[in-house]
């Protein structure tokens, strides 16, 4: 279960914020700003580097909602309800319950925001379980609005700076409602070990498994058996794409009951064994595999914001 070789790299694809050792793409991402952080999970921009006519494919598995803001570059998502076709523009991005495919076509440059499960219901007012693997329109913001807020010659952290503005404001907004304390909880068990059962975990919080199973419904749209699962193949995913702490590949290894269930597991999620996963160029994917991990490391402080990563 453990990867012995590197993951493949598509050399048509460079990242302007430079590479893993092992010439994985990165994003320039960051945690929020401390008073943000119960509503934000993670600010990032991502630029990939293409000459014009070229394109490539691959996919994006995000384990929570968040916008999407387009500065440059068009993009082929492969949704439930069929392609569609993005341009320049800004886009509400439901939490995925499985890989979906992307086809990037030219330079792509884009602002990401990753919004805490908990903090959904308070901030966005939208049911998480009808965004599952859905990407839409903009709920509170319109694109123009949104695109009218970044200078192009701007650098990434004023933009992230600027995404900071103007989620405080519309915070103020919601006059003392935030979000909640026990599915935030429930997200920081589904970093620190996805491998629990849900009877353990609801004793652990101290709550009735019912109740449990409704709040992790409302905040992030499928069952915590689901989002548990979900945990654990993403961080094995990134373990195998070279955005993960080495130090962890044998504890990740043994949230599997053995090879077979993590083939199993990964051929369901995203469509390919472990061994096509790692030999696989994934430019886009690592850069949000790498982007949750970075994350995860924080949360569960295994590594200070702010400093080095193991794979870089």
């Amino acid at each position: 279960m453990i990867r012995t070789s590197q993951p493949a790299v598509d050399r048509r694809v460079a990242s302007m914020f430079g590479e893993t050792r092992d010439g994985q793409p990165l994003s320039y991402n960051r945690a929020p700003a401390s008073d943000l952080a119960p509503w934000i999970a993670r600010l990032s921009v991502s630029k990939l580097d293409l000459r014009a006519g070229q394109a490539f494919s691959c996919g994006l598995f995000a384990d929570t909602a968040g916008i999407r803001i387009q500065l440059a570059g068009d993009f082929i998502a492969q949704t439930p309800e069929g392609p569609q076709h993005h341009g320049r523009g800004a886009l509400f991005c439901g939490p995925q319950s499985r890989l979906m495919p992307i086809r990037v076509l030219g330079k792509f440059v884009s602002i990401g925001i990753s919004f805490r499960p908990s903090a959904c219901a308070a901030l966005l007012n939208v049911p998480l379980s009808d965004y599952i693997d859905m990407v839409a329109d903009t709920q509170y913001w319109t694109p123009d609005h949104l695109l009218s807020q970044f200078a192009p010659d701007g650098t990434p952290e004023q933009w992230l700076l600027t995404v900071e503005h103007m989620f405080r404001a519309r915070i103020a907004e919601l006059n003392g409602l935030q979000p909640s304390l026990l599915t935030a909880r429930f997200e920081e068990i589904a970093f620190l070990n996805p491998a629990q059962s849900i009877a353990d975990v609801a004793r652990e919080l101290d709550v009735d498994r019912r109740r449990l199973e409704r709040l992790v419904v409302r905040d992030f749209g499928m069952p915590p058996k689901q989002v548990l699962r979900r945990a654990r193949a993403l961080d094995m995913a990134s373990y195998l794409r070279g955005v993960a702490d080495g130090d962890e590949a044998e504890a990740l290894a043994l949230r599997y009951y053995d090879e077979s269930h993590l083939i199993r597991e990964f051929v369901e999620l995203f469509g390919m064994s472990p061994r096509q996963f790692t030999a696989l160029p994934q430019p886009l994917l690592t850069l949000n595999l790498e982007i949750r991990q970075a994350r995860r490391l924080e949360m569960i402080q295994r590594l200070q914001p702010g400093a080095r990563r193991p794979w870089q």
